[in-house]
Protein backbone atom coordinates (compact mmCIF):
# COMPACT_ATOMS: atom_id res chain seq x y z
CA UNK A 1 0.00 0.00 0.00
CA UNK A 2 3.19 2.46 0.11
CA UNK A 3 4.11 4.98 2.73
CA UNK A 4 0.70 7.42 1.95
CA UNK A 5 -0.68 6.99 5.73
CA UNK A 6 -3.94 8.56 4.97
CA UNK A 7 -4.93 6.26 2.14
CA UNK A 8 -3.60 3.36 4.42
CA UNK A 9 -5.75 4.43 6.67
CA UNK A 10 -9.13 4.75 4.29
CA UNK A 11 -7.95 1.83 3.23
CA UNK A 12 -8.12 -0.21 7.13
CA UNK A 13 -11.62 1.67 7.67
CA UNK A 14 -13.39 0.77 4.02
CA UNK A 15 -11.42 -1.89 2.55
CA UNK A 16 -8.84 -1.88 0.01
CA UNK A 17 -11.74 -2.55 -2.48
CA UNK A 18 -13.77 0.44 -1.59
CA UNK A 19 -10.23 3.33 -1.06
CA UNK A 20 -8.17 4.48 -3.86
CA UNK A 21 -5.11 7.18 -4.51
CA UNK A 22 -5.19 5.90 -8.30
CA UNK A 23 -4.93 8.51 -11.01
CA UNK A 24 -7.17 6.56 -13.49
CA UNK A 25 -9.69 6.24 -10.59
CA UNK A 26 -9.59 9.89 -8.97
CA UNK A 27 -9.74 11.57 -12.47
CA UNK A 28 -13.82 10.15 -12.76
CA UNK A 29 -14.40 11.54 -9.54
CA UNK A 30 -12.79 15.45 -10.49
CA UNK A 31 -15.30 16.19 -13.27
CA UNK A 32 -19.03 16.37 -13.66
CA UNK A 33 -21.09 16.71 -16.96
CA UNK A 34 -21.07 20.52 -17.03
CA UNK A 35 -18.63 22.77 -18.27
CA UNK A 36 -16.32 22.76 -15.09
CA UNK A 37 -12.57 21.55 -15.45
CA UNK A 38 -11.12 18.66 -13.51
CA UNK A 39 -10.29 19.47 -9.88
CA UNK A 40 -7.76 18.09 -7.76
CA UNK A 41 -8.57 14.61 -6.03
CA UNK A 42 -6.44 13.40 -3.75
CA UNK A 43 -8.16 9.90 -3.03
CA UNK A 44 -11.67 8.70 -3.25
CA UNK A 45 -13.38 6.42 -0.07
CA UNK A 46 -16.84 4.44 -0.48
CA UNK A 47 -17.91 3.94 3.19
CA UNK A 48 -20.70 1.17 4.03
CA UNK A 49 -21.55 2.32 7.70
CA UNK A 50 -22.35 5.64 9.23
CA UNK A 51 -19.30 4.36 11.73
CA UNK A 52 -16.99 4.32 8.74
CA UNK A 53 -18.13 7.92 7.77
CA UNK A 54 -17.47 9.12 11.05
CA UNK A 55 -13.81 7.43 11.10
CA UNK A 56 -13.30 9.24 7.97
CA UNK A 57 -13.90 12.51 9.39
CA UNK A 58 -11.76 12.16 12.19
CA UNK A 59 -8.99 10.55 10.32
CA UNK A 60 -9.92 13.86 7.97
CA UNK A 61 -9.33 16.28 11.18
CA UNK A 62 -6.37 14.57 12.11
CA UNK A 63 -4.28 15.07 9.14
CA UNK A 64 -6.65 18.40 7.97
CA UNK A 65 -7.24 16.65 4.89
CA UNK A 66 -10.51 18.48 2.83
CA UNK A 67 -13.18 16.16 2.06
CA UNK A 68 -16.32 16.43 0.04
CA UNK A 69 -19.30 14.50 0.54
CA UNK A 70 -20.85 12.97 -3.68
CA UNK A 71 -24.22 11.40 -4.16
CA UNK A 72 -24.64 10.92 -8.10
CA UNK A 73 -22.36 13.94 -9.08
CA UNK A 74 -25.26 15.43 -11.28
CA UNK A 75 -25.66 18.75 -10.78
CA UNK A 76 -23.80 20.41 -13.65
CA UNK A 77 -21.65 22.70 -11.75
CA UNK A 78 -19.05 21.50 -9.82
CA UNK A 79 -20.81 21.49 -6.21
CA UNK A 80 -20.14 17.66 -5.87
CA UNK A 81 -16.53 18.24 -6.61
CA UNK A 82 -13.72 18.98 -3.92
CA UNK A 83 -12.47 22.78 -4.88
CA UNK A 84 -9.24 22.28 -2.44
CA UNK A 85 -8.49 18.72 -2.87
CA UNK A 86 -8.97 16.04 -0.60
CA UNK A 87 -10.76 12.50 0.00
CA UNK A 88 -14.07 12.50 -1.89
CA UNK A 89 -16.95 10.37 0.12
CA UNK A 90 -18.43 8.58 -2.82
CA UNK A 91 -22.21 7.74 -0.64
CA UNK A 92 -23.50 5.03 -3.14
CA UNK A 93 -22.57 2.08 -1.01
CA UNK A 94 -25.14 3.41 1.77
CA UNK A 95 -27.86 2.33 -0.12
CA UNK A 96 -30.33 0.74 2.30
CA UNK A 97 -34.80 1.81 2.40
CA UNK A 98 -34.41 1.20 6.03
CA UNK A 99 -38.41 1.91 6.78
CA UNK A 100 -41.52 2.15 4.87
CA UNK A 101 -44.49 3.31 7.09
CA UNK A 102 -47.77 3.01 5.50
CA UNK A 103 -49.87 4.47 8.03
CA UNK A 104 -47.97 8.11 9.07
CA UNK A 105 -46.73 8.20 5.66
CA UNK A 106 -42.69 8.21 5.95
CA UNK A 107 -39.58 6.34 4.35
CA UNK A 108 -35.96 6.27 6.11
CA UNK A 109 -33.26 6.11 3.18
CA UNK A 110 -29.63 6.09 3.06
CA UNK A 111 -27.68 8.41 0.99
CA UNK A 112 -26.92 6.72 -1.81
CA UNK A 113 -30.39 5.42 -2.49
CA UNK A 114 -31.10 6.89 -6.18
CA UNK A 115 -34.50 8.29 -7.00
CA UNK A 116 -35.37 5.36 -9.50
CA UNK A 117 -35.38 2.55 -6.98
CA UNK A 118 -37.00 4.41 -3.99
CA UNK A 119 -39.58 4.74 -6.53
CA UNK A 120 -40.11 1.59 -7.56
CA UNK A 121 -39.56 0.26 -3.98
CA UNK A 122 -42.76 2.30 -2.80
CA UNK A 123 -45.00 1.05 -6.02
CA UNK A 124 -43.86 -2.42 -5.24
CA UNK A 125 -44.80 -2.36 -1.40
CA UNK A 126 -46.93 0.57 -0.89
CA UNK A 127 -48.26 1.47 -4.14
CA UNK A 128 -51.27 3.85 -2.67
CA UNK A 129 -48.24 6.54 -1.69
CA UNK A 130 -45.46 8.28 -3.77
CA UNK A 131 -42.28 10.51 -3.20
CA UNK A 132 -42.02 13.95 -4.93
CA UNK A 133 -39.48 12.97 -7.55
CA UNK A 134 -37.65 15.61 -9.08
CA UNK A 135 -37.12 15.87 -13.05
CA UNK A 136 -33.93 14.37 -12.66
CA UNK A 137 -32.36 10.62 -13.95
CA UNK A 138 -33.14 8.12 -11.90
CA UNK A 139 -29.82 7.34 -11.09
CA UNK A 140 -29.83 10.81 -9.16
CA UNK A 141 -29.80 10.17 -5.14
CA UNK A 142 -32.93 11.16 -2.83
CA UNK A 143 -30.43 12.67 -0.29
CA UNK A 144 -28.35 14.24 -3.04
CA UNK A 145 -31.81 16.11 -4.02
CA UNK A 146 -32.52 17.10 -0.62
CA UNK A 147 -29.72 19.23 0.24
CA UNK A 148 -29.80 21.25 -2.78
CA UNK A 149 -33.01 21.65 -2.20
CA UNK A 150 -34.37 20.59 -4.93
CA UNK A 151 -37.79 20.32 -6.60
CA UNK A 152 -40.23 17.69 -7.81
CA UNK A 153 -43.41 17.13 -9.60
CA UNK A 154 -45.42 17.52 -6.19
CA UNK A 155 -43.63 21.24 -5.35
CA UNK A 156 -46.99 23.36 -6.19
CA UNK A 157 -48.52 21.03 -3.22
CA UNK A 158 -45.57 20.79 -0.84
CA UNK A 159 -43.26 22.75 -2.09
CA UNK A 160 -39.59 22.14 -2.36
CA UNK A 161 -38.33 18.55 -1.50
CA UNK A 162 -36.37 19.99 1.58
CA UNK A 163 -39.16 21.16 3.04
CA UNK A 164 -40.50 17.05 3.14
CA UNK A 165 -37.99 16.35 5.60
CA UNK A 166 -39.10 14.92 9.21
CA UNK A 167 -35.60 14.55 10.34
CA UNK A 168 -31.73 13.30 9.75
CA UNK A 169 -28.86 11.11 10.81
CA UNK A 170 -25.81 13.39 10.49
CA UNK A 171 -22.14 12.71 11.15
CA UNK A 172 -21.21 16.31 11.98
CA UNK A 173 -17.63 17.49 10.94
CA UNK A 174 -16.04 16.54 13.95
CA UNK A 175 -17.13 13.08 13.71
CA UNK A 176 -20.24 13.02 16.05
CA UNK A 177 -22.80 11.68 15.56
CA UNK A 178 -25.79 13.88 15.94
CA UNK A 179 -30.04 13.39 14.89
CA UNK A 180 -32.62 15.60 14.12
CA UNK A 181 -36.27 16.07 14.73
CA UNK A 182 -37.73 13.16 16.28
CA UNK A 183 -35.28 10.94 15.68
CA UNK A 184 -33.77 13.06 18.09
CA UNK A 185 -36.33 11.88 20.93
CA UNK A 186 -38.34 9.22 19.20
CA UNK A 187 -37.67 5.77 17.72
CA UNK A 188 -40.36 7.10 15.33
CA UNK A 189 -38.97 9.71 12.61
CA UNK A 190 -42.21 11.06 11.96
CA UNK A 191 -42.03 14.65 12.14
CA UNK A 192 -39.49 17.56 12.50
CA UNK A 193 -41.54 19.96 14.54
CA UNK A 194 -42.33 21.14 17.07
CA UNK A 195 -38.27 20.85 17.83
CA UNK A 196 -35.53 23.44 16.43
CA UNK A 197 -35.10 22.62 13.17
CA UNK A 198 -31.68 21.57 12.81
CA UNK A 199 -31.94 19.65 9.75
CA UNK A 200 -32.12 23.14 7.95
CA UNK A 201 -28.68 23.12 8.92
CA UNK A 202 -27.88 20.34 6.25
CA UNK A 203 -29.72 21.81 3.17
CA UNK A 204 -28.30 24.21 1.17
CA UNK A 205 -24.75 24.71 2.86
CA UNK A 206 -23.07 22.55 0.09
CA UNK A 207 -21.51 19.53 1.94
CA UNK A 208 -20.03 22.27 4.63
CA UNK A 209 -21.51 21.65 7.94
CA UNK A 210 -21.85 17.76 7.78
CA UNK A 211 -22.80 14.62 6.01
CA UNK A 212 -26.35 13.01 5.81
CA UNK A 213 -26.20 9.43 6.91
CA UNK A 214 -30.52 8.63 7.20
CA UNK A 215 -33.00 10.70 6.07
CA UNK A 216 -37.07 10.40 7.08
CA UNK A 217 -38.72 12.22 3.93
CA UNK A 218 -42.50 12.32 3.92
CA UNK A 219 -44.95 9.96 1.36
CA UNK A 220 -47.98 11.60 -0.24
CA UNK A 221 -51.16 9.97 -1.35
CA UNK A 222 -51.11 9.04 -4.37
CA UNK A 223 -54.14 9.16 -6.98
CA UNK A 224 -55.22 6.57 -9.61
CA UNK A 225 -55.26 8.55 -12.77
CA UNK A 226 -53.67 12.16 -14.02
CA UNK A 227 -54.25 14.39 -17.29
CA UNK A 228 -52.53 17.11 -18.75
CA UNK A 229 -53.90 20.15 -20.49
CA UNK A 230 -51.55 22.63 -21.91
CA UNK A 231 -51.79 26.94 -23.23
CA UNK A 232 -49.55 27.93 -25.84
CA UNK A 233 -49.35 31.96 -24.67
CA UNK A 234 -48.25 34.17 -27.26
CA UNK A 235 -47.69 37.23 -25.14
CA UNK A 236 -45.13 35.97 -22.33
CA UNK A 237 -46.63 39.39 -19.98
CA UNK A 238 -49.56 37.31 -19.43
CA UNK A 239 -47.99 34.49 -17.95
CA UNK A 240 -47.68 35.69 -14.53
CA UNK A 241 -51.68 36.09 -14.43
CA UNK A 242 -52.19 33.23 -15.93
CA UNK A 243 -49.88 30.97 -13.22
CA UNK A 244 -51.97 32.69 -10.70
CA UNK A 245 -55.10 31.86 -11.82
CA UNK A 246 -54.33 28.32 -12.80
CA UNK A 247 -53.02 27.61 -9.17
CA UNK A 248 -56.25 29.53 -7.04
CA UNK A 249 -58.30 26.48 -8.49
CA UNK A 250 -56.49 24.28 -6.06
CA UNK A 251 -56.73 21.67 -8.72
CA UNK A 252 -53.01 21.69 -10.02
CA UNK A 253 -50.65 18.53 -9.06
CA UNK A 254 -47.40 20.14 -11.14
CA UNK A 255 -47.66 23.19 -13.26
CA UNK A 256 -44.37 24.09 -15.51
CA UNK A 257 -43.76 26.42 -18.17
CA UNK A 258 -41.30 26.02 -21.07
CA UNK A 259 -40.04 28.39 -23.70
CA UNK A 260 -37.09 28.26 -26.34
CA UNK A 261 -35.02 30.06 -28.92
CA UNK A 262 -33.16 27.94 -31.42
CA UNK A 263 -31.09 29.64 -33.96
CA UNK A 264 -33.13 32.16 -36.59
CA UNK A 265 -36.25 30.17 -35.49
CA UNK A 266 -37.87 33.19 -33.39
CA UNK A 267 -39.45 33.08 -29.91
CA UNK A 268 -41.71 30.19 -28.86
CA UNK A 269 -44.51 29.95 -27.00
CA UNK A 270 -44.54 29.73 -23.15
CA UNK A 271 -45.97 26.45 -23.24
CA UNK A 272 -47.84 26.08 -19.65
CA UNK A 273 -48.19 22.92 -18.44
CA UNK A 274 -51.04 21.64 -16.34
CA UNK A 275 -50.89 18.48 -14.59
CA UNK A 276 -53.65 17.53 -12.53
CA UNK A 277 -54.73 14.06 -10.76
CA UNK A 278 -58.12 12.27 -9.65
CA UNK A 279 -59.91 8.93 -8.49
CA UNK A 280 -62.24 8.62 -11.11
CA UNK A 281 -62.55 10.15 -14.99
CA UNK A 282 -65.09 12.41 -13.76
CA UNK A 283 -62.94 14.41 -11.67
CA UNK A 284 -60.34 15.03 -14.48
CA UNK A 285 -62.89 15.90 -17.00
CA UNK A 286 -64.17 18.61 -14.29
CA UNK A 287 -60.91 19.94 -13.70
CA UNK A 288 -60.02 19.51 -17.27
CA UNK A 289 -63.52 22.11 -18.00
CA UNK A 290 -61.93 24.57 -16.02
CA UNK A 291 -58.64 25.06 -17.48
CA UNK A 292 -60.57 24.81 -20.64
CA UNK A 293 -62.75 28.11 -19.07
CA UNK A 294 -59.52 30.08 -17.85
CA UNK A 295 -58.62 29.95 -20.95
CA UNK A 296 -61.56 31.09 -22.35
CA UNK A 297 -61.32 34.11 -19.79
CA UNK A 298 -57.76 34.91 -20.97
CA UNK A 299 -58.86 34.79 -24.87
CA UNK A 300 -61.80 36.96 -24.19
CA UNK A 301 -59.22 39.73 -22.57
CA UNK A 302 -56.72 39.37 -24.89
CA UNK A 303 -58.02 37.33 -28.07
CA UNK A 304 -55.52 35.25 -29.51
CA UNK A 305 -52.92 34.99 -26.77
CA UNK A 306 -53.91 32.25 -24.56
CA UNK A 307 -54.31 29.06 -26.52
CA UNK A 308 -55.79 25.61 -25.07
CA UNK A 309 -54.44 22.92 -25.37
CA UNK A 310 -55.94 19.13 -25.03
CA UNK A 311 -54.51 16.94 -25.75
CA UNK A 312 -51.60 18.47 -25.45
CA UNK A 313 -48.46 18.10 -27.76
CA UNK A 314 -46.57 14.67 -28.54
CA UNK A 315 -43.10 16.68 -27.15
CA UNK A 316 -45.13 17.70 -23.84
CA UNK A 317 -47.22 14.44 -23.73
CA UNK A 318 -44.71 12.17 -23.69
CA UNK A 319 -42.29 14.05 -21.26
CA UNK A 320 -45.07 15.13 -18.63
CA UNK A 321 -47.36 12.13 -18.41
CA UNK A 322 -45.02 9.88 -16.58
CA UNK A 323 -43.44 10.42 -12.97
CA UNK A 324 -41.25 12.50 -12.64
CA UNK A 325 -42.29 14.48 -15.69
CA UNK A 326 -38.56 14.59 -18.03
CA UNK A 327 -38.46 17.96 -18.87
CA UNK A 328 -36.33 21.21 -19.37
CA UNK A 329 -33.50 21.38 -18.58
CA UNK A 330 -32.73 18.20 -20.09
CA UNK A 331 -34.81 18.95 -23.16
CA UNK A 332 -31.56 21.35 -24.01
CA UNK A 333 -29.55 18.35 -24.41
CA UNK A 334 -30.45 17.90 -27.90
CA UNK A 335 -30.18 21.22 -28.94
CA UNK A 336 -26.42 21.15 -30.15
CA UNK A 337 -23.76 18.59 -31.07
CA UNK A 338 -21.90 16.68 -28.54
CA UNK A 339 -25.19 16.67 -26.36
CA UNK A 340 -23.82 19.45 -23.53
CA UNK A 341 -26.16 21.79 -21.33
CA UNK A 342 -25.65 24.04 -18.36
CA UNK A 343 -28.23 26.37 -16.27
CA UNK A 344 -28.75 28.51 -14.00
CA UNK A 345 -31.72 27.90 -11.77
CA UNK A 346 -33.27 31.14 -10.52
CA UNK A 347 -35.26 31.72 -7.24
CA UNK A 348 -37.70 34.08 -8.16
CA UNK A 349 -40.99 36.06 -8.01
CA UNK A 350 -43.52 34.97 -10.17
CA UNK A 351 -43.79 38.55 -11.87
CA UNK A 352 -40.63 38.71 -12.79
CA UNK A 353 -40.78 35.54 -15.30
CA UNK A 354 -41.47 37.94 -18.52
CA UNK A 355 -38.18 39.85 -17.30
CA UNK A 356 -36.18 36.54 -16.92
CA UNK A 357 -37.60 35.34 -20.47
CA UNK A 358 -36.18 38.60 -22.11
CA UNK A 359 -32.85 38.23 -20.29
CA UNK A 360 -32.06 35.06 -20.97
CA UNK A 361 -32.99 35.74 -24.97
CA UNK A 362 -30.49 39.08 -24.64
CA UNK A 363 -27.70 37.12 -22.79
CA UNK A 364 -28.10 34.00 -25.13
CA UNK A 365 -28.00 36.66 -28.47
CA UNK A 366 -24.99 38.45 -26.81
CA UNK A 367 -22.96 34.98 -26.36
CA UNK A 368 -23.79 33.19 -29.63
CA UNK A 369 -25.96 30.44 -28.02
CA UNK A 370 -29.83 28.56 -27.96
CA UNK A 371 -31.72 29.20 -24.94
CA UNK A 372 -34.19 27.27 -23.17
CA UNK A 373 -35.85 28.27 -19.92
CA UNK A 374 -38.14 25.98 -17.67
CA UNK A 375 -39.78 27.27 -14.78
CA UNK A 376 -41.10 24.89 -12.53
CA UNK A 377 -43.83 27.03 -9.72
CA UNK A 378 -42.94 26.08 -6.51
CA UNK A 379 -45.98 26.30 -4.12
CA UNK A 380 -48.98 28.51 -5.14
CA UNK A 381 -47.21 30.35 -7.08
CA UNK A 382 -45.13 31.52 -3.67
CA UNK A 383 -41.96 31.91 -6.44
CA UNK A 384 -40.91 29.48 -9.55
CA UNK A 385 -37.42 28.11 -10.48
CA UNK A 386 -36.80 29.88 -13.77
CA UNK A 387 -34.21 27.92 -15.47
CA UNK A 388 -32.04 29.85 -17.95
CA UNK A 389 -30.53 26.99 -20.11
CA UNK A 390 -27.21 27.23 -22.56
CA UNK A 391 -26.39 24.07 -24.81
CA UNK A 392 -23.22 23.30 -25.66
CA UNK A 393 -20.69 20.82 -27.20
CA UNK A 394 -18.94 18.92 -25.59
CA UNK A 395 -16.56 18.85 -28.20
CA UNK A 396 -15.89 22.39 -28.64
CA UNK A 397 -13.72 24.30 -26.30
CA UNK A 398 -15.31 27.73 -27.55
CA UNK A 399 -18.78 26.77 -27.15
CA UNK A 400 -18.08 25.69 -24.17
CA UNK A 401 -16.46 29.06 -23.40
CA UNK A 402 -19.68 30.94 -24.39
CA UNK A 403 -21.67 29.17 -22.21
CA UNK A 404 -19.84 29.62 -19.07
CA UNK A 405 -19.89 33.37 -19.99
CA UNK A 406 -23.86 33.56 -20.06
CA UNK A 407 -23.73 31.87 -16.50
CA UNK A 408 -21.40 34.36 -14.93
CA UNK A 409 -23.61 37.39 -16.74
CA UNK A 410 -26.97 35.41 -15.96
CA UNK A 411 -26.22 34.81 -12.38
CA UNK A 412 -25.89 38.47 -12.17
CA UNK A 413 -28.80 39.41 -13.78
CA UNK A 414 -30.67 37.20 -11.61
CA UNK A 415 -29.08 39.12 -8.58
CA UNK A 416 -29.87 42.37 -10.07
CA UNK A 417 -33.82 41.15 -10.56
CA UNK A 418 -33.44 40.42 -6.59
CA UNK A 419 -33.60 36.84 -7.38
CA UNK A 420 -31.30 33.99 -5.94
CA UNK A 421 -29.07 31.52 -7.94
CA UNK A 422 -30.31 28.07 -7.24
CA UNK A 423 -27.26 25.24 -6.79
CA UNK A 424 -25.09 28.01 -7.19
CA UNK A 425 -21.93 27.31 -8.32
CA UNK A 426 -18.35 29.03 -6.23
CA UNK A 427 -18.00 31.88 -8.87
CA UNK A 428 -22.17 32.86 -8.26
CA UNK A 429 -21.87 32.01 -4.34
CA UNK A 430 -19.29 34.95 -4.38
CA UNK A 431 -21.75 36.87 -5.92
CA UNK A 432 -24.56 36.07 -3.57
CA UNK A 433 -22.15 36.42 -0.38
CA UNK A 434 -20.98 40.09 -1.77
CA UNK A 435 -24.58 40.91 -1.97
CA UNK A 436 -26.36 38.98 1.25
CA UNK A 437 -26.62 41.60 4.58
CA UNK A 438 -23.24 41.70 6.10
CA UNK A 439 -25.07 40.15 9.21
CA UNK A 440 -26.46 36.90 7.85
CA UNK A 441 -22.95 36.18 5.58
CA UNK A 442 -21.62 36.71 9.11
CA UNK A 443 -23.78 34.26 10.70
CA UNK A 444 -22.79 31.20 8.09
CA UNK A 445 -19.19 31.90 8.91
CA UNK A 446 -19.48 31.26 12.87
CA UNK A 447 -21.68 28.52 12.04
CA UNK A 448 -19.42 26.77 10.09
CA UNK A 449 -16.41 27.08 12.59
CA UNK A 450 -18.65 25.90 14.99
CA UNK A 451 -19.63 22.78 13.36
CA UNK A 452 -16.38 22.43 11.52
CA UNK A 453 -13.18 24.22 13.45
CA UNK A 454 -10.88 22.51 11.41
CA UNK A 455 -12.24 23.40 8.19
CA UNK A 456 -12.18 20.43 6.88
CA UNK A 457 -16.02 19.49 5.17
CA UNK A 458 -15.65 21.63 1.56
CA UNK A 459 -13.87 24.31 1.90
CA UNK A 460 -14.12 27.12 -0.98
CA UNK A 461 -17.84 26.88 -0.66
CA UNK A 462 -19.74 29.77 0.92
CA UNK A 463 -16.44 32.41 1.44
CA UNK A 464 -16.09 35.64 -0.76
Amino acid sequence: MGNDSVYNALVEIVGEDYASNQPEELYMYSVDSGTEGPRKVDYVAMPKTTEQVRDILLLANEHRVPITPMGANLTLNGLGLPVNGGIVLDMKRMDRIIELNKLSRYVVVEPGVTQGRLGTYIEKNCPELEHSRPEAPPMATVVGNIVIRGHGFLAVKYGNNASQINGMEVVLPTGEICKTGSFSVSQLPFSKGPLPDLSALFCGWNGTTGVITKLSLKLFPKRKTMDIVGYAVHDVELVPDLLWRITQTDMVDNLFVVGFVFGDSGESPQYVTVCFTGDIDEELEHKKAVFQKIAEEFDRAAPGKVEFLYPVTEMLTSRFIEKPPYVSPALAADFEHGGGYRYCGAILTVDKMPQAWRTGIELARKHGTNFLSGTQIMGYCHSVNFCFVYPFNRADEESMERVRRAMRDTNEAVLAMDGIPWKAEVEAQKLISRKMDPNSYNLIQRIKETLDPNGIMNPGNWSK
